[in-house]
């Protein structure tokens, strides 16, 4: 995998992927930006949601559960000094589907957890306390 971030102004940067996609990067205006696009700390977050979630939809629908949607609320805390990593994030997963089963469920955020969300075990190994939780909701 390669990516290459280019440094448009001030601290503003655009990132391109390997798949040919691109996102710009920049600060907040107290660092000189103009807030056109999100913080890197900020996508590594986004990054975590995605991956879990893609975990936790591909293993409910291989479970045949009838899911119509899965929305990852997530939350996190960083250290207050410099470098400020991550210290805590929580992920609360909300599920929308028919008659989806709670024992599925938790087993999808336990598999994606522990053995498939290769950006949580990245995260965890290096000293971040991930913890997870969900809901259901009933599609009407």
């Amino acid at each position: 995998m390669q990516t290459s971030v280019h440094w448009l102004e001030n601290v503003a940067f655009e990132a391109k992927s390997e798949s040919g996609h691109q996102i710009v990067m920049d600060g907040a205006e107290a660092y000189g930006g103009q807030n056109r696009g999100p913080r890197p700390m900020e996508l590594i977050l986004m990054g975590l949601g995605g991956c879990a979630s893609f975990d936790i939809v591909t293993i409910l629908k291989k479970s045949r559960q009838d899911v119509t949607d899965v929305v990852c609320q997530l939350k996190a805390e960083r250290a207050d000094s410099i470098p400020a990593v991550f210290t805590k994030i929580h992920l609360h997963f909300v599920v929308t589907g028919k008659a989806v089963k709670k024992k599925q469920v938790a087993k999808a955020v336990e598999l994606s957890a522990e053995k498939y969300c290769s950006a949580s075990k990245m995260l965890s190994d290096g000293g971040v306390e991930i913890t997870h939780d969900f809901e259901i909701i009933e599609a009407e």
